[in-house]
């Protein structure tokens, strides 16, 4: 219910949100957002609060963690919509990170190319789960998804299923 300052409690706030007041408490808690308390204690959010909420859920869509996303929403105002030259600050600052997880995930699609379908994982130019062809000295096919156990291939932290 919003009060007559036009404070939106939070159960008002998690509706037009669409997160459970749980998240909006720990968003408060790691100082997503910010609210004040009533005389009997209830927590009242401003409108802010909104954008604020959908900034955050924006940031993780594109893989910021909640606290890369606290970082930007420090170089935003509290009280207020952003500007246009604020906004545009932290904006370029997701272009660059949006920019390496695009190339990241390039490279990734160009070594998997060789094994897309194949499921074999024993390949030898297969760098990602078997580099240098480890498991190929066990014998044929998918020697990692066959046996129970299997020597731990070098520089691959993986663990039997």
């Amino acid at each position: 219910m919003t009060d007559r300052d036009g404070r939106l409690a939070i159960g008002e706030l998690a509706a037009r949100s669409g997160l459970a007041p749980s998240a909006l408490r720990y968003y408060e808690e790691l100082g997503l957002i910010h609210s004040e308390r009533t005389a009997g204690n209830q927590r009242r959010y401003p409108r802010t609060a909104l954008r604020r909420v959908a900034f955050v859920r924006a940031a993780q869509r594109v893989g910021l963690s909640l606290e890369e996303a606290r970082a930007a929403l420090d170089r935003l105002p509290v009280d207020r919509a952003p500007s246009a030259a604020e906004w545009n600050a932290v904006a370029r600052t997701w272009q660059r990170r949006i920019d390496r997880q695009i190339e990241d995930l390039e490279r990734l699609r160009q070594r998997l190319t060789g094994c897309i379908g194949c499921g074999c994982l024993s390949l030898r130019k297969c760098g990602l789960y078997n580099p240098g062809d480890a498991a190929g000295a066990h014998g044929p096919g998918a020697r990692y998804l066959l046996e129970e156990e299997y020597p731990e291939p070098e520089g691959v932290g993986r663990a039997a299923s």
